[in-house]
């Protein structure tokens, strides 16, 4: 038999996988990675591990809710795998083309942060890279393709990430 491919719904941004998935994923591969590695500690007490990680975490939580919230209102879907109705240009979407994915980026910070957490730190950049190329890549296409010249006006008014 062959291999069964996702079911990816044909109007959206061909996305096969949930966008979460890969900073909880990778954020757990950091901290579990940490049992084996020298480098196990940011060095500094838990007190402050933890005034650094809580703002992150409240920051990127706040946004997240806020673009999902105004996703729900524009009556338009929020997973990339599923279609688009209309283009969301309010709200955090002002200043950020992606205030979900900027905010999954805090929280996972500032749960790398407030569990001690330095190697799962340090692979944020990773899952930054996997999310522009494999999500926000595919979504602008996707986006561009179904809404045309509104949404290269958009885009080239409002950054990627900030």
């Amino acid at each position: 038999m062959g291999r069964q491919k996702t079911a990816v719904e044909p109007d959206s941004a061909g996305v096969r996988f949930p966008p979460p998935l890969v900073y909880l994923g990778v954020l757990l591969l950091g901290l579990a990675a940490e049992r084996f590695a020298p480098l196990r500690s940011f060095g500094v007490g838990w007190r402050l591990l933890i005034a650094m990680g809580a703002p992150l975490l409240i920051a990127g939580a706040a946004m997240m809710f806020a673009a999902t919230g105004l996703f729900r209102r524009l009556g338009t879907n929020v997973r990339p795998l599923q279609p688009v109705a209309k283009i969301a240009t309010t709200g955090p979407y002002r200043w950020t083309r992606n205030p979900m994915y900027l905010g999954m980026a805090l929280v996972y910070a500032g749960l790398a942060i407030g569990f001690d957490g330095p190697i799962a730190f340090a692979l944020l950049p990773l899952v930054l890279i996997i999310i522009q190329t494999q999500v926000i890549a595919r979504a602008e296409r996707y986006l561009e393709a179904k809404f045309g010249d509104d949404y290269r006006r958009y885009k080239a008014a409002v950054r990627c990430w900030l």
